[in-house]
């Protein structure tokens, strides 16, 4: 894990915050399962962690949660970017022994796979290849969704899985949303991300020439409403921006297209055009 794609001047993902429909079950699952730790804990919120001290993934059970619906904007996937293949190797070998039905694809600048929570909230775990071996032409970076090699990632290491590694952060998040090409005014011309690829329906986007921070596709349908605020899946993520120049000239670019921006205590409130809320905050 290359650590200029997640420091100044970089802006990238911090946290991120689900609805789930059974807090202690979801607890088990995130702890035995994908190897967080437990930082704080309420009887409706637990905040995650790899290192000890910083917040990745936040549980939060809504007294009205509702269970996930369909074809909706919001939530795809977060992404758990762990800093080795060696430690892929040993998560992979820890979730084939847990029974966890999995799916995995090569996207030729990482390898990844892919399952979901109890409530469907979709997960990857993946580690990068040295981007020094990542193909750019025109600005834009090759990645693809080929089999995975799983067996050569059994192969590179023998250590057991004690849980997510300290460095671990979270690598990406992918979003459906309803509409790419407002999609792509608010994160491009708003927020100043970097379109570095694109597939049919998907736009894939980044600073200081990542592979992606944020992903974004119409896959559930132009036009997919969003979900109840008590539902399962999404309910914000924060993005770290380097420092205060950086994230007010984000605001107010973001209010000069048209988006509402509120000031919260320490950080700033937005939604994209699909309602997905992201939290602006200071490295």
């Amino acid at each position: 894990m290359e650590k200029q794609f997640f420091k100044d001047p970089a802006t990238y993902v911090g946290e991120v915050s689900i609805n789930v429909t059974d807090l202690e079950r979801s607890l088990t699952f995130y702890k035995t399962i994908v190897g967080f730790k437990v930082l704080e804990q309420t009887e409706q919120r637990a905040v995650l962690t790899a290192d000890g001290k910083t917040p990745l993934l936040i549980l939060e059970r809504p007294a009205d949660v509702v269970p996930k619906v369909g074809r909706t904007a919001g939530l795809y996937h977060f992404a758990i970017l762990l800093p080795t293949r060696a430690d892929l190797s040993a998560f992979l070998r820890h979730i084939i022994q847990m029974r966890v039905q999995l799916g995995a694809a090569d996207h030729l600048v990482s390898e990844a796979l892919y399952f979901s929570d109890p409530d469907g909230n979709g997960i990857e775990v993946y580690h990068d290849r040295p981007s020094s071996e990542w193909s750019w032409e025109n600005g834009e970076v090759s990645m693809a969704t080929e089999q995975l090699d799983g067996d050569s990632i059994l192969a590179e290491s023998a250590q057991e899985w004690n849980g997510l590694p300290e460095q671990t952060v979270m690598g990406h998040i992918h979003l459906h949303v309803s509409d790419l090409q407002k999609t792509e005014e608010f994160y491009i011309n708003g927020l100043g991300f970097t379109v570095v690829t694109t597939y049919p329906g998907a736009l894939f986007t980044s600073t200081g020439d990542y592979h992606h921070h944020i992903g974004l596709n119409v896959w559930n349908g132009v036009g997919a409403p969003m979900p109840t605020k008590n539902s399962v899946g999404l309910n914000y993520f924060t993005l770290v921006f380097p420092n205060e120049k950086s994230r007010t000239s984000a605001v107010e670019r973001l209010r000069q297209i048209g988006a509402n921006v509120t000031n919260e205590q320490d950080y700033y409130v937005t939604e994209d055009p699909s309602g997905n809320v992201i939290r602006m905050m200071m490295d």
